[in-house]
């Protein structure tokens, strides 16, 4: 059994951004000409935005997304990404390979160095090819490469997959990436969800440690742990069978089908599930949360992850604990908690433990207690 570590950490963060403002403008647009039909029809009106109302719900202020033009637009509010021939690079890949390039040269290596890339997402731009085997053409890394998802766990989930195969010894080094390009699924004439979603791309690279390598400044992983629990509380039905519920026309009909949640039974029930898998995880390794010099939260909900931390350490934890990119990036899904803990480590020292962990729909939630050699 290997010791492993994360060697290298890359993030992408598209530069096109949205603000609270622009968002509640373009969707009060909406609202008005969306309304004008339903009075006349005899349908209950929609409430507008605002953009207090989204900071109290959420934290978020601003959000950097793949495309702006189209969500802004009132008579489309979804981003404009052209479609591509089957011969050049998916949009997937390439913002994936963005982020796994930064990884690279983090960890001092190639992409021949690498014999295994994952690409675990919230959602995929396709099934097959699998968006890792094309990176790993596109890239020229060796072995093999796979797909897979756990909603906003799913970068916390595939490290968890790729630690323990670097310690059974079935790889010596993984490329896990998680380009999460949320806005093309995301529902922005949903006043629940609208305001929720940014887009951003994360690479970790994970590998062996050996023998009297001492690697400082890099995280060792001592243990990772993933926890489900079946919850429609968030959700999504778009899906290679939607169109087979569709009549005659074939047409899809996206009302329904796109991300919706029950955003109070989330904050509540999240909220306890993340608490006790935060104090329970730790406890197997004699740990307690005051003894976690840093966590690196799922970057989703500014008040419900104050609220974990509060339950766990029995009063109030800042920033510095528990740093927050969600104001500025909105919730990128499983890449928050990355970007957190690539921004939020550089002032850590040898042996301080950090944890990471990640909550999703599903419900879901994995976790990486780390410690800085």
């Amino acid at each position: 059994m290997h010791r492993v570590i994360i060697s290298g950490i890359g993030v992408e963060i598209p530069e096109p951004s949205i603000t609270n403002e622009e968002l509640v403008d373009s969707f009060n647009a909406w609202v008005d000409t969306e309304n004008v039909r339903r009075e006349a029809s005899g349908e209950t009106l929609l409430q507008k935005s605002d953009s207090a109302f989204i900071v109290h719900a959420s934290g978020v202020q601003t959000r950097h997304v793949i495309e702006r033009e189209g969500i802004l637009d009132p008579t489309r509010m979804a981003p404009r990404i052209p479609a591509r021939p089957d011969d050049a690079l998916s949009l997937e890949a390439e913002f994936g390979i963005a982020s796994a390039r930064k990884a690279l040269d983090h960890a001092g290596l190639e992409p021949g160095d690498i014999d295994l890339v994952i690409c675990s997402a919230s959602h995929h731009q396709r099934p097959y090819p699998a968006i890792a085997v094309e990176m790993q053409q596109a890239m020229g890394t060796k072995g093999a490469g796979f797909d897979m998802g756990l909603g906003c766990s799913s970068a916390a989930a595939a490290l968890h997959i790729a630690v323990n195969l670097v310690r059974a010894g079935a790889h010596r080094r993984v490329l896990v990436t998680t380009p999460e390009i949320i806005t093309g699924h995301l529902n922005f004439r949903d006043r629940q969800t609208h305001f929720i979603f940014g887009d951003a791309s994360v690479s970790m690279i994970v590998e062996g440690l050996a023998q009297g390598d001492k690697r400082p400044g890099r995280f060792e992983v001592l243990d990772t742990r993933t926890w489900t629990q079946m919850s429609n509380n968030i959700r999504t039905n778009l899906g290679y069978y939607t169109r087979t519920a569709q009549d005659d026309s074939y047409m899809i009909n996206l009302e329904g089908n796109l991300i919706k949640q029950v955003g109070n039974k989330v904050f509540k029930e999240v909220t306890v599930a993340g608490h006790k898998f935060i104090v329970e995880f730790l406890a197997e390794h004699g740990l307690t949360p005051q003894a976690i010099r840093r966590f690196w939260l799922h970057q989703a909900n500014a008040r419900m992850n104050a609220m974990i931390l509060k339950l766990s350490f029995g009063h109030e934890v800042g920033h510095d604990r528990a740093p927050m990119v969600l104001e500025r990036l909105g919730n990128t899904a499983g890449a928050g908690a990355i970007v957190a803990l690539s921004e939020n480590h550089a002032d850590m020292k040898a042996g301080d433990y950090g944890l990471l962990c990640a909550f999703g729909a599903g419900y879901s939630i994995g976790g990486a207690l780390l410690r800085m050699l």
